[in-house]
């Protein structure tokens, strides 16, 4: 995991407490382009434009130094 990578799955971890996370540099490790997979009980009743305006929220500083952004997003239905 990349400095960058590290660096925003612990942004997310910490403030949506996923069941799921994957953050992938797909920009050959120069980190300006990631793809992230988050599946969140935060998510729950958001449409899924809510759900990533949410997760481009909490990542709005990074973000500024980002080339592109791929979201996936799901609410975790378990108990």
């Amino acid at each position: 995991m990349t400095d960058g990578e590290r660096h925003i799955f612990n942004i997310l971890n910490d403030k949506l407490d996923p069941s799921s996370l994957v953050v992938q540099d797909v920009s050959g490790g120069c980190g300006e382009f990631y793809h992230l997979q988050v599946s969140s009980k935060a998510f729950k009743g958001l449409t899924m434009i809510k759900q990533h305006r949410l997760v481009q929220s909490l990542l709005k500083e990074e973000i500024k130094n980002f080339h592109g952004i791929q979201l996936q997003t799901s609410v975790d239905e378990t108990n």
